[in-house]
């Protein structure tokens, strides 16, 4: 059976959640932009890498100036492989410095450095250094949701695609895990893989909020759809899933399933490129408020939400918000995060 091992982690400073700030731009103002930052962009020799949960804005620029939309993993892997020498990262900072760990020979931009994430801000680097040394016998995996810093101190980095694959191993090498830091996704992989896992008590903000008592009642509503849930989601939100997956996964469950409705509990940035992916569906947001409130669901990330096309035009014209990383924490970061892309690169 699961070690049913959760710890309570020593006091963290309150996440302060900034306000929804949603870029307002009017047909006039969106194509002079759009136009400005492809020029700047072919004449920089950069590139766009935007994450799912960007506006559509973002992600239609990436995908027309032959740039990416993906989840974290595949931001990494396409901007360590393509030629350009900027690299303009469109999501939170810590993707931002995981392109920079990677790319140090390349500079690394994006539209606002103050877009962080709830689960990097719950897992201070020194209070995470000073508990790893507490526990000397447990192999660090984190999420790839944590700063440069956290990273640095880990054996392995992971994705919430390849964090069951990876934990797995490792407890069929007999290893105990220090898992940090969202505690949903680690109680998942723990249940899972029956792995020996101390788990550090940091929540993603959006995914938190989905709610299992109103899902239930919507699944009675729509007894065709199918449910697709990110594994950051409280237990009682997975319990209900039909497919439980990453982003990408999440897209390919919509694609390849023969469901023409589906409930989804992830960030709601990611119903963009699920329409694209699997046009005629139909596309519900699940629930994050209980009964009697002013709205079903808010799912979306107010970090996400700072990336716009006006500050990108900005960051691409003045060369400010560049990711820089101490080289002595890049060069132990780049060990845990090349020890899972290899990992993920076997057959």
């Amino acid at each position: 059976m699961p070690t049913q091992n959760v710890i309570k982690m020593p006091a963290i400073p309150p996440i302060i959640v900034p306000p929804m700030q949603e870029e307002q731009l009017d047909a006039k103002e969106r194509a002079t932009l759009v136009a400005r930052i492809k020029r700047l962009i072919a004449e920089q020799n950069a590139v766009l890498i935007a994450h799912y949960y960007t506006s559509a804005d973002l992600q239609d620029l990436a995908e027309s100036t032959g740039g990416c939309v993906s989840d974290s993993l595949e931001m990494a892997r396409f901007g360590h492989a393509h030629p350009a020498q900027t690299l303009i990262v469109a999501g939170v900072r810590f993707m931002g410095e995981t392109a920079k760990i990677l790319n140090p020979e390349k500079r690394v931009l994006m539209p606002d450095l103050n877009a962080h994430c709830s689960l990097d801000l719950a897992c201070p680097a020194d209070t995470f250094n000073d508990f790893c040394d507490q526990h000397p016998d447990r192999v660090v995996v984190v999420y790839s949701n944590t700063s440069a810093a956290v990273k640095a101190r880990a054996d392995w980095v992971v994705t919430s695609g390849i964090a069951v694959k990876i934990v797995r191993h490792l407890h069929s090498l007999g290893k105990k895990i220090l898992w940090a830091p969202d505690q949903h996704l680690g109680e998942y992989v723990r249940d899972i893989t029956g792995a020996d896992m101390l788990i550090w008590q940091g929540i993603c903000v959006v995914h938190e909020a989905f709610q299992a008592a109103e899902l239930a009642q919507m699944k009675l509503a729509y007894p065709e759809a199918a449910v697709l849930v990110h594994p950051e989601s409280p237990a009682g939100v997975v319990a209900l899933a039909d497919v439980v997956g990453s982003t990408t996964q999440i897209i390919r469950a919509a694609q390849e399933l023969p469901n023409q409705t589906f409930i989804v509990a992830t960030d709601n940035g990611i119903f963009h490129k699920m329409h694209a992916a699997a046009p005629g569906k139909t596309l519900i947001e699940a629930p994050t408020m209980g009964f009697g409130a002013g709205c079903s669901s808010c799912a979306h990330c107010p970090w996400m939400a700072m990336n716009g096309l006006r500050n990108l035009a900005r960051v691409l014209e003045t060369g400010d918000n560049e990711i820089r990383i101490e080289e002595g924490i890049r060069r132990r970061a780049v060990l845990s995060i090349a020890r899972m892309m290899n990992f993920a690169a076997q057959p």
